[in-house]
């Protein structure tokens, strides 16, 4: 994020807002949860019908998923469930410490699919803005629909919104139906065929306007509200060619036929997957100066590295924003040269030698992701930035771009630990980096 955990601006600044904070809150309480039961999930499909006006959500979901188990069990954060069925037969089930767990009635290797009902007043996790029409998710995906949490748990996802017929919807994937509805409103059906981990799964709408481009089979949409059509193509004029860099530079080609990017109001900044949710202060940034574009490469960075490449859990977190905040640096870089890239790597060792000063330094594997610090935060980003700079002068050019692609190609669409990312850089350096991370990343030279 440019966000929590996902990456943003407010990293490189040290400072976060209210809502960053309360974020920050979501996060937290995201990462004490550990999701029981061995379940795997398949596929969710979900009908959501979100009010702006009340600041909250119904809905139900369907989940497909394989247990060996007879007891089912998802995370749902605050909401309140209301039923829970398996081939429109009531389940028994509770609920306890935001842990949704529903009783099978027996076991089996075949795939079973139980049905939740659920309402709430999310908290966290969904952003209402009812002065603009706005409403768009936050990373906490069980607080706004019943799901498990945990980043390595992928699946696909057919998402239903309910909203006023008036404002413009854009989610997960791709746009597969739309249907007018009484009062007004319109259902909107996407469908995300490659499996993801939830806390990408997410939504956006408001009374936005769309402008769209195409480069080779990927069409680009960008959404906004207070900004002319004039004005977003000059804010994204350079998102083809960050999706030429991320191609080239992960050796892969970027996983989904549309990629939207969105300005939107309040203090946002989130990757989902194949879109992003930008505040609107980066477009005028960008406006004001073409090379303010760290957050729009930082996000578009994710839909390689922490989208599709994903840290197994929060405790190699930084393989998720360190990457994708290194990334964004060497795209400005490759678009305004070596001084701009200088800049953030500059930016990026200050905020870490202050944390290191501090006697605060960890190693990028966390021992754990119970309580993260601010300090911790600018370790997986700042840090985790820095290092894969010194890591790339220690290669070399040509070795540390080969490793980070064979890195990415050997993992795509898989969940990552910290020794795969070593392994892929030793091979490709043709020999042992084995005192550059003990010393960087371990800490422990």
């Amino acid at each position: 994020m440019g966000r929590l955990p996902g990456g943003t601006s407010i990293f490189k600044t040290q400072s976060m807002s209210k809502n960053q904070w309360l974020c920050l809150a979501v996060i937290l309480i995201a990462s004490r949860i550990t999701c029981a039961g061995a379940q795997d999930v398949l596929h969710y499909s979900a009908t959501l019908e979100p009010d702006i006006a009340a600041k909250s959500v119904k809905g139900s979901v369907r989940i497909r998923f394989l247990t060996d188990a007879q007891q089912a069990e998802f995370n749902c954060g605050d909401l309140t469930i209301d039923a829970v069925r398996l081939a429109k037969t009531p389940l028994k089930f509770s609920v306890h410490n935001r842990r949704l767990s529903a009783s099978l009635p027996s076991r089996t290797t075949r795939p079973q699919e139980i049905e939740i009902d659920f309402h709430g007043t999310p908290k966290f996790g969904i952003r209402f803005i009812p002065d603009r029409q706005q409403v768009y998710t936050i990373f906490s995906t069980s607080q706004w629909m019943v799901c498990v949490d945990d980043p390595s748990d992928k699946a696909t996802l057919t998402l239903k919104l309910i909203l006023p017929a008036d404002l413009t919807p854009i989610a997960n994937g791709q746009l597969i139906s739309e249907t007018k509805l009484p009062n007004n409103k319109r259902a909107s059906e996407w469908t995300q065929k490659t499996p993801i981990p939830t806390y990408i799964f997410g939504f956006t709408t408001g009374p936005f306007h769309v402008v769209k481009e195409k480069s080779g089979n990927v069409e680009f949409q960008y959404l906004a509200t207070n900004f002319t059509k004039s004005e977003v193509r000059r804010i994204f004029r350079d998102t083809p060619d960050m999706l030429k860099f991320f191609e080239d530079r992960a050796g892969i080609k970027y996983s989904d036929k549309t990629y939207t990017q969105v300005l939107a109001a309040g203090d946002v900044a989130q990757e989902m997957s194949s879109f992003a949710a930008l505040e609107e202060s980066y477009g005028k940034q960008v406006l004001e100066n073409e090379e303010n574009q760290w957050l729009g490469a930082h996000e578009f960075a994710h839909q390689w590295w922490g989208n599709m490449v994903t840290c197994v859990d929060w405790r190699h977190f930084w393989l998720n924003e360190g990457i994708a905040t290194f990334m964004a640096a060497a795209y400005l870089e490759h678009r305004f040269g070596r001084a701009a890239y200088m800049r953030e790597i500059e930016s990026n060792r200050t905020n870490y030698e202050k944390v290191r000063a501090a006697g605060k330094d960890k190693s990028l594997v966390f021992p754990d992701w119970d309580h993260p610090t601010r300090e911790d935060r600018t370790l997986v980003y700042d840090k985790g930035a820095y290092v894969l700079h010194l890591l790339r002068e220690e290669m070399g050019e040509r070795p540390f771009w080969d490793g980070l692609r064979l890195f990415t190609r050997r993992h795509f669409g898989k969940s990552v630990v910290t020794s795969d990312f070593v392994a892929a850089m030793e091979e490709a350096n043709g020999k042992s980096l084995k005192d550059f991370f003990a010393k960087w990343v371990y800490l422990k030279l």
